[in-house]
């Protein structure tokens, strides 16, 4: 009797484990992925998010589901969709850039936030300090690196003098690159022609302003509005033998000529990272922001061309150079 109870007991505990097993196994994730507006850049930290899932354990259309709503450049969409995230099922929401991250925690959901390439979350609001996250939202910053950037474009053009400046002064990031910009140029001496543009059709009209005003280089910050007509910008200013130089490989792949930056699917793979610790339970507050540093000197070979530049050897040593082209 004695035996068949400690069969039944082996029994009894091997199925607890298979059952136990298949559960784990059966563990079903379901997440959102919001933009407000669609571009290159964008695109490709989507694409590294869904690939770092991957590449964790968590498949599309195996054990994971993915919501992806893009907000077609709307604010008022934009809210719908976060609200909509924030009553929904879901084991984390993840954000790309900064104006859906500031709208998703707004709105102080349970659900948890994973932010993708929100270059200055401090200043945004989403969260107190980058090592404490406490506002349920954590994730990858691609803080601007401006004066570095502009470091790289004077190896590349020294004889520049005046700086045109182009951006957005709707989006955070935006102008915090440039006031990162202005304080570099101020310490080194440059003079510099600031330009503001409440949308993308005022981008035109913003660049032929600071050519007109003299300027022989112009520098654009990493925002969507400034994005949506950058290749307006680019051709102007190549046309007139200006250099542009940018805050995005996208920007640069737009026409721009130069910039120092990081890869945006590596970022959106960061960014998993975070997400799957969030997945397997630790607390967003314990979870660090994390800076992506840049690390690759990008290039638009087109534009370098037809500006008739060539790079110096010594920018080899700032790290990869990447050659882009629109065609």
């Amino acid at each position: 009797m004695k035996k068949l109870i400690s069969i039944l007991l082996v029994l009894t505990l091997s199925l607890a484990v298979l059952v136990t097993s298949g559960a784990e196994e059966a563990k079903q994730y379901k997440v959102g992925i919001v933009m407000l507006i669609e571009n290159g850049a964008f695109l490709d930290m989507k694409t590294g998010i869904i690939e770092g899932l991957a590449e964790l354990g968590y498949v599309e259309g195996e054990n994971l589901t993915i919501d992806y709503q893009n907000a077609q450049g709307d604010a008022t969409n934009l809210q719908t969709i976060c609200q909509n995230f924030a009553d929904g099922d879901y084991d984390l929401v993840f954000t790309i850039a900064t104006p859906p991250t500031q709208a998703f925690v707004g709105l102080e959901s349970d659900i948890p936030n994973v932010f993708c390439s929100v270059a200055a979350p401090v200043a945004a609001g989403v969260m107190s300090a980058l090592d404490t996250p406490d506002m349920n939202a954590t994730g990858t910053s691609n803080a601007i690196p401006s004066g570095d950037i502009i470091s790289v474009g004077l190896q590349i053009t020294p004889d520049v003098k005046t700086f045109g400046l182009i951006y957005s002064t709707s989006e955070v990031n935006a102008v915090n690159a440039m006031v990162s910009a202005k304080e570099f140029l101020d310490a080194n001496g440059y003079a510099y022609i600031e330009k503001t543009v409440a949308n993308s059709g005022e981008v035109q009209t913003a660049t032929q302003a600071v050519l007109d005003q003299g300027a022989d280089v112009i520098f654009v910050a990493n925002d969507s509005v400034v994005q949506a007509a950058v290749d307006i910008l680019a051709e102007m200013a190549t046309e007139a033998g200006v250099p542009t130089y940018a805050c995005s490989a996208t920007t640069v792949a737009s026409g721009c000529l130069a910039t120092l930056a990081m890869s945006d699917i590596f970022i959106g793979k960061e960014t998993a990272k975070i997400a799957d610790q969030v997945l397997k339970g630790t607390p967003v507050s314990e979870i660090p922001a994390e800076v992506v540093p840049a690390d690759i000197v990008s290039v638009n070979s087109d534009t370098l061309a037809a500006l008739g530049i060539t790079l110096p050897e010594s920018l080899s040593e700032l790290g990869e150079i990447q050659y882009l082209s629109a065609n």
